[in-house]
């Protein structure tokens, strides 16, 4: 296939991909040479596209929301699709840690040893009701913290008890986009999507 023919694809899943067609395009031109092609792009634009195809999440399960993010890694969903395939159980290969569940006082500050362990950028998933609110079983508990956000700063929240995979999915693929459209972690945070 010459590089003109190449223009409309992109590289999905190990085959080429047409455009339009549920391909994620690298972001750039190909400006035909004799020699074959030549790429022109601007640096952030493949820095952006590159940080949000490769997002490894760190794993965090502590009650029943881990069963689903679990599911989210199998057959079924199998988030490696979408550049999440590499979990994590080191915080310092992490980009984004997903947080499955209740946090109690006791584990706040390991949440927040490993969070500050984790390289920049760094994005943060609160996944479920007991990671955003403190639960609807132990939200009055003494031992129990009240979101997630009280410890970490969180840029998604995916409602739910437990939220089905799918949410996971969705929300992970649109911290993807935001991340492609080179927004910072405090645009992400503010925005209403």
């Amino acid at each position: 296939m010459d590089n003109r023919k190449i223009r409309n694809y992109s590289w999905q899943n190990g085959a080429l991909a047409k455009e339009g067609e549920g391909a994620d395009p690298f972001p750039g031109e190909v400006h035909p040479t004799a020699d074959g092609g030549l790429m022109v792009s601007k640096l952030q634009d493949v820095i952006n596209w590159a940080r949000s195809n490769s997002l490894w999440p760190l794993t965090f399960a502590t009650s029943c929301c881990g069963i689903e993010m679990m599911a989210v890694a199998g057959p079924k969903y199998d988030f490696s699709r979408f550049g999440f395939e590499v979990a994590r159980a080191t915080p310092r290969q992490a980009d984004v840690i997903i947080i499955a569940g209740t946090i109690v006082n006791k584990m706040a500050p390991v949440l927040k040893r490993l969070y500050d362990q984790m390289a920049e950028p760094k994005y943060v998933v609160a996944m479920g009701a007991c990671a955003i609110s403190g639960g609807p079983f132990f939200y009055n508990t003494y031992s129990v913290v009240k979101g997630a956000d009280h410890v970490i700063p969180v840029d998604v929240y995916i409602p739910g008890c437990p939220p089905r995979p799918e949410a996971l999915l969705h929300a992970l693929i649109t911290l993807q986009e935001k991340i492609k459209a080179g927004l910072t972690r405090e645009q992400i945070r503010e925005s209403k999507v």
